[in-house]
């Protein structure tokens, strides 16, 4: 069976372009799943249900690579998964077809770019960390606090008289920006002064202004699996980045955030909730059935406004509503 998958960045872009090309090519309209996603979004919705539904035989249909993956290392990771499963891969602007030996060994030259993009990204990192040092430069941004900001906050701090997000007022940043200054080994004792509501495993907060679990970075917070090289690390740190919206199972009707690993992320339907601006935002998971695509939940929008979200007209996250 073949299936199509097409993907645009925004939800003003349009795939019928896509579309058109899958149908022409012998794929069922009714087999063609579509994302609004940018590339680097780490969850698309329809990517994902169409791995699901892939079957030994079956035959994926994409119009180029870049709609496929978000990098070169993940199409040689998704081609690994197509390959174990005995699915095809087949891209019709660039002629790849993976049922004929030129098709195999046109996307196996993918897997040597994706080995030398790291060595040649660090070259290049080094040579102009070295000709910026070389004219008198540092890297990085410049700090967003002084040091006597910061002298005086760490002493506010430690009096345990006044909470991070008081602090962060009174010197005029956001909090996220003052835990990044702190003296980390009493960072949870007075976060859990905070008068912000947050789970009692938190210690600072996403870019949608959803609570972080306080962890290392390679433990999963939910089902506490803990990587066991380097690769599989990075790939659960970014894992752990996404923040999930479920039911709340303490309080019906109401929405809780969440952080999963691969091996316990929710396997039912799910929905990307993205700011029309720049694309991010959490994914919503145990979507009520006969919901419509165009609609948010009750307690989703609740939370989302909480969490400062512009939610009409337009979805607009707290750094752009």
């Amino acid at each position: 069976m073949l299936i199509g998958y097409a993907r645009v960045s925004t939800a003003e872009q349009n795939p019928d372009h896509q579309v058109d090309a899958l149908a022409r090519a012998g794929v069922s309209v009714e087999n063609i799943h579509v994302d609004h996603a940018s590339g680097a979004k780490s969850s698309r919705p329809q990517l994902d249900l169409v791995l699901a539904l892939l079957r030994e035989g079956d035959q994926l249909v994409i119009t180029r690579l870049d709609r496929l993956g978000r990098s070169v290392l993940h199409l040689i990771t998704l081609g690994a998964q197509l390959r174990e499963k005995g699915v095809g891969l087949r891209v019709l602007e660039q002629g790849i077809d993976t049922a004929t030996a030129e098709g195999r060994a046109m996307f196996g030259m993918l897997s040597v770019l994706a080995e030398l993009q790291p060595e040649i990204t660090v070259a290049n990192t080094r040579d102009g960390l070295a000709a910026a040092r070389a004219r008198g430069r540092k890297g990085g941004r410049p700090p967003k606090l002084t040091g006597d900001q910061i002298t005086l906050a760490q002493r506010l701090y430690d009096a345990g008289e006044h909470t991070v997000a008081q602090i962060a007022d009174l010197i005029g940043v956001r909090r996220t920006t003052l835990y990044g200054h702190l003296n980390k080994s009493s960072t949870k004792a007075v976060a859990a002064q905070d008068s912000t509501p947050a789970p009692a495993a938190t210690d600072t907060c996403n870019s949608d202004h959803s609570p972080v679990p306080a962890r290392s970075a390679r433990t999963c917070p939910t089902c506490g699996y803990e990587p066991t090289t380097r690769s599989e690390a990075a790939h659960q740190r970014a894992d752990l980045a996404v923040t999930w919206l479920e039911p709340d199972p303490a309080h019906t009707g109401q929405i809780a955030s969440a952080f999963h690993c691969r091996r316990c992320e929710p396997a039912g339907p799910i929905r990307d909730i993205a700011c029309a601006f720049c694309g991010d935002g959490p994914i919503l998971a145990g979507i009520p059935e006969g919901t419509a695509s165009s609609e948010l939940p009750a307690p989703v929008t609740n939370w989302l406004t909480d969490a400062g979200w512009q939610t009409t007209p337009t979805l607009l996250c707290p750094d752009h509503a």
